[in-house]
């Protein structure tokens, strides 16, 4: 994630998830000699699946037996990854916030429930 140099970063907060998404969305096509993301998205979806699964692993494995600041460090990175999924698959943040949204307030058994089959 060293494709954004310090200088041009956000503060920390939520607008970090659309800058992020915004430089992301700019990797797709980019030289992959210049740019880790866009490496992933040049070795395809299933790179990314399994980088992004990896990652969600490394924060579990972290939680278990790590620090803190290691599960911070490991969640930014399943968040990384799982935004490169997002914007290869043709998703944006502002569809999952609206899911969430939908979903805010409903038990997640009810929620469950009334998915389709």
């Amino acid at each position: 994630m060293t494709d954004i140099p310090p200088a041009v970063s956000p503060p920390p907060g939520p607008e970090i998830i659309d800058a992020l998404a915004a430089v992301i969305a700019s990797r797709q096509g980019a030289d992959p000699a210049t740019s880790y993301t866009a490496k992933l998205f040049g070795r395809g979806r299933g790179k990314i699946v399994q980088k992004f699964g990896e990652e969600a692993f490394e924060v579990g494995v972290a939680a278990l037996v790590e620090s803190p600041e290691q599960v911070v460090a490991e969640s930014a990175d399943v968040l990384y990854h799982l935004m490169v999924l997002w914007a290869d698959v043709g998703v944006t943040p502002d569809r999952v916030w609206a899911e969430l949204a939908r979903r805010f307030g409903t038990s997640g058994i009810d929620e469950k429930a009334a998915r389709k089959k």
